[in-house]
């Protein structure tokens, strides 16, 4: 069993020995690599005609690059063990930019809410493209990321956890609705291989699973509570310590709120205004991620997070003083993986048959004894 500390070091398996013995045996993939091509963009355009349409977004154009100094690319988590790619552009600049490429546009989008001019109740989505290159590359991690990257204007009496639930069923709906449509598509689909879509989430504190499962660490707590409970969930409050020590994971101390204090449960207190969708992949048989999301932190919040994860240093990082100063708006936001709902949704064993992107010869060879096809 994977200690607690150790189980906080990052997404991915982490040796290809367990990678191999965790892909499916005797698999087949339901549709062949063009007509699944064909319901991968189908269910492009379905996610996002519908997310806009339930959340009241706009689908607005995001950068690939950002500027160090800003301080908006995403570090994805504390310790730093995760570094964007970086390079120097700007030809005949006496001091030329330090660019980054995007991890992920979680900060950007805050911004960017004023900059769109978006009011309460209305906000952007992009078609983000990110390079993660610190990434273990498994079956459902790529150093290439693509995702829905979203963000709403909120007011401050929204800031709480049935708002928080609300939008994440309106998510959930058409996460569901566009595996329906491919279905409908492509008939072969729906096999009694394997269960169909859930039709509703479990909401569940991050508290309540350390409850069913003290002494594992936490990807065991989300297989068994996926596999014993429910397998479609909704995990609240992510990134502020639990009763044993740890956090259920290590968060960014600078967008999500993690830290607000929401719930009272047997004289405990509970943090967290964020979460994430999980759900059992039956082809893997293993949990998966499809979208990380959470009401933003507010001045107070973000001061109490950075101080916890030792980066008071941030505060003075135009992203942040933007926070400090309220130059910038209240908002909730997330993103929703594209392949991985893909990957989910069209029931394929890897990433690599639904998104293009790098694999290591290892990898490719296991997939290739497992019948699997990566596309590159």
């Amino acid at each position: 069993m994977t200690d607690k500390n150790a189980d906080l070091a990052g997404p991915g398996i982490g040796n290809y020995d367990d990678v191999f013995e965790s892909l499916p045996k005797d698999y087949e993939a339901l549709l062949p690599p063009k007509e699944r091509m064909d319901a991968v963009f189908a269910m492009k355009k379905y996610i996002e005609e519908n997310l806009c349409r339930e959340l009241n977004l706009h689908m607005v154009q995001v950068p690939l690059i950002v500027d160090k100094d800003s301080g908006v690319n995403d570090y994805l988590d504390r310790d730093g063990s995760r570094t964007p790619v970086e390079f120097l552009c700007g030809l005949g600049l006496e001091k030329p930019i330090t660019a980054q490429v995007v991890q992920a546009a979680t900060k950007w989008k805050r911004v960017a809410l004023k900059q769109f001019g978006c009011k309460v109740g209305e906000g952007i989505c992009t078609d983000m493209k990110a390079v993660r290159k610190d990434y273990f590359l498994d079956h459902d991690h790529s150093a290439y990321v693509d995702q829905w990257d979203w963000e709403r204007v909120i007011t401050m009496e929204e800031r709480n956890l049935d708002f928080l639930k609300d939008v994440v069923q309106k998510i959930w709906k058409v996460i569901r609705g566009a595996g329906r449509m491919a279905q409908d598509m492509f008939p072969e689909l729906k096999t009694s291989k394997y269960p169909d879509f859930p039709d509703e989430l479990t909401f569940l504190h991050a508290e309540e699973i350390l409850d069913m499962y003290p002494d594992l660490p936490r990807k065991e707590r989300e297989t068994r509570v996926l596999k014993e409970k429910s397998p479609a969930i909704f995990i609240i409050g992510i990134g502020w310590p639990l009763k044993d020590g740890y956090p259920h994971e290590m968060r960014a101390a600078d967008y999500d709120d993690w830290a607000t204090g929401t719930i009272v449960k047997n004289n405990e207190h509970y943090h967290g205004l964020n979460g994430d969708i999980l759900v059992w992949n039956p082809v893997t048989e293993r949990r998966h991620e499809l979208t990380s999301m959470g009401i933003r932190v507010t001045k107070e919040s973000l001061k109490v997070q950075l101080k916890m994860s030792g980066q008071e240093d941030f505060l003075n990082l135009p992203y942040h003083q933007a926070i400090l100063n309220d130059e910038i708006p209240l908002s909730i936001g997330g993103g929703i993986g594209q392949s991985r709902t893909y990957m989910y949704l069209l029931r394929t064993a890897h990433i690599g048959e639904v998104s293009v992107s790098v694999w290591p010869k290892i990898l490719k060879d296991i997939c290739a004894q497992k019948n699997i096809l990566v596309l590159e």
